[in-house]
């Protein structure tokens, strides 16, 4: 591959093309289609990274951590499906994750919305979004939507839409269909490393709910919270987080 960020898309297609046949072909249902969703999507993206990129390390949900990859410069962080519920119920609202972080940054990256049959990444960057509607809407999650984003939604006189994976919600930002999508707890780094690496290269905002920098490829991958929003409503969206928080 020609680029980093090339590699990432062409990865993320191919694990989506593969995650769509299990599906379409499957006899099992539920959980069990999830996780056989999730261990071969990983191990065909672990193959393939190791394959273009032997000399860096990976950081993926599916796999075990044994943390050499903190002592690396580069470090692949994965999530081969996220949104596991939602792919194995039938719905669209679910991504693959494959992003590159150097020096603890979301340098490149893609997100693939194979159901969907679109795919963002960081060298096709910069959609033209249109302009932001008399109220915002602020995206949350589905099925553990936090107090604090409703909250924020209701400071802010934000609509609020639902959807599934850390992905479609971000890639929902980046394309325009929505302005904010703020979460808080239980994420880790491959939940929002490579919507973070897309939607920077997109020029929009992304940090921690505090405002500082997102940092990965720490010994602890918890990442809990997240912020991704048009740069024009940061300021915004951050004093909204610091009022309700107290």
């Amino acid at each position: 591959m020609s680029s980093d960020a090339a590699l990432a898309r062409a990865v993320a297609e191919e694990a989506g093309r593969l995650l769509i046949a299990i599906r379409d072909g499957a006899e099992e249902a539920g959980k069990s289609l999830g996780d056989r969703g999730d261990r071969e999507a990983n191990a065909l993206i672990l193959q393939r990274l190791a394959t273009a990129r032997p000399n860096d390390c990976i950081l993926s949900e599916e796999s075990f951590d044994d943390r050499t990859r903190c002592a690396a410069q580069r470090v692949w962080v994965v999530d081969p499906l996220d949104g596991t519920r939602e792919y194995a119920s039938g719905r669209d609202d679910w991504a693959v994750h494959i992003a590159l972080a150097i020096d603890g940054r979301p340098s490149q990256g893609a997100v693939a919305l194979p159901a969907m049959g679109r795919t963002f990444s960081t060298d096709r960057a910069c959609p033209a979004r249109p302009p932001i509607a008399p109220r915002p809407k602020l995206v949350v999650s589905r099925s553990r939507c936090p107090d604090l984003a409703l909250r924020v939604a209701e400071t802010l006189d934000a609509e609020t839409l639902t959807m599934g994976s850390a992905g479609a919600k971000a890639m929902a930002v980046v394309d325009g269909r929505a302005d904010i999508y703020l979460h808080e707890g239980g994420q880790y780094e491959w939940d929002n490393c490579a919507p973070a690496a897309v939607a920077l290269a997109s020029g929009l905002h992304a940090s921690r709910i505090d405002g500082s920098p997102l940092v990965y490829n720490r010994e602890n991958p918890l990442l809990p919270d997240l912020l991704i929003c048009r740069k024009g409503l940061a300021d915004a969206a951050l004093a909204a987080i610091r009022a309700v928080r107290g």
